[in-house]
């Protein structure tokens, strides 16, 4: 098929907000805290991107912009739920409201449009070709001749990975799950920890909600468009693996290239073909349930006949 080397282009390109998520999430998520504002963060992200361009013609600007939005509401989620001791998944859920409605409030402010906002002199992201290996077929399209954001998502998940399992602040971050009293024993305060998952997650988000934006050239209301929630679906599914979650995003992003390349060669409703991702996302889910629950099945099938 003349089309996979494009198919498999695009697919990087569609992943590449979901693993900025998805690894920030990953932060939170050892630290005992399952961020839902992964949605809220990636918006605030895109909006506060195109806001500091539009002003000051600067795509570094505006990846600053988007990563400062990001973090205070990742901070303010932290806040509420760390300090206030309110339930994390109802302060997920508000934060997400909050993206949602304060960007076309602002919107409405700034730009006099609650609509799309488009960049019209944008200059294009640049693009980066690796010698060789972009030559070979296939392997080619799915690691070279991308913008940076791409290989900046890529080398965060190595620095996670290296981060995690390597450092003695990876070791305390896993320890605030199940471990929280006996780091207090040492005087070490769980909440800290906490704190930086979250800011961690929200800097994340924060480039990839403005990849989003600056991708396309243009702010659209609400267009994160459920990514939160797939890159969270696909960190529970990596099992906190960082070479899982690549797998999985890629996966979700040939989904989501492939439905859109369908648009108008298949003979089905244009809504069953964009559904399609989400029904994938959604077939892995129960899939990685019955294997979850048949191997927590093996296992305490023969302890229960010891007994």
């Amino acid at each position: 098929m003349k089309d996979i080397p494009a198919i498999l282009h695009s697919a990087v390109i569609i992943s590449t907000p979901l693993l900025f998520a998805a690894t920030g999430g990953l932060y939170t998520e050892l630290a005992g805290m399952l961020n839902i504002a992964l949605e809220g963060m990636l918006l605030t992200g895109a909006f506060a991107a195109i806001a500091a361009v539009s002003l000051t013609g600067s795509i570094t600007a505006g990846v600053t912009a988007a990563i400062i939005a990001a973090s205070l509401l990742a901070l303010l989620t932290a806040f509420t739920t760390i300090k206030l001791k309110s339930n994390v998944f109802i302060t997920g859920l508000a934060a997400n409201l909050l993206a949602s409605g304060l960007s076309v409030v602002i919107s409405q402010k700034i730009f006099n449009t609650r609509g799309v906002v488009p960049i019209h002199d944008l200059p294009a992201l640049p693009v980066m070709h690796i010698p060789l290996i972009g030559k070979i077929p296939l392997l080619g399209n799915l690691v070279s001749g991308f913008s940076p954001y791409i290989y900046a998502a890529w080398l965060l998940l190595l620095l996670t990975w290296l981060v995690i399992n390597k450092t003695t602040f990876g070791y305390r971050l896993r320890g605030c799950e199940k471990h929280s009293d006996v780091l207090h024993s040492l005087g070490i305060k769980s909440g800290n920890y906490r704190y930086v998952a979250f800011l961690v997650s929200g800097i994340f988000c924060g480039i990839g909600g403005s990849f989003l934006s600056l991708n396309l050239g243009a702010f659209v209301p609400n267009m994160s468009a459920g990514r939160g929630w797939i890159a969270l679906v696909i960190m529970l599914l990596a099992k906190r693996r960082v070479v899982f979650m690549l797998i999985a995003a890629l996966i979700y992003g040939i989904a989501e290239a492939f439905s859109n390349y369908a648009q108008g060669l298949i003979n089905i409703p244009a809504e069953l073909i964009l559904a399609m991702p989400y029904g994938i996302t959604l077939l892995a889910i129960i899939a990685a349930s019955v294997f979850t629950f048949r191997r927590s099945h093996a296992e305490r099938a023969p302890r229960l006949a010891r007994h």
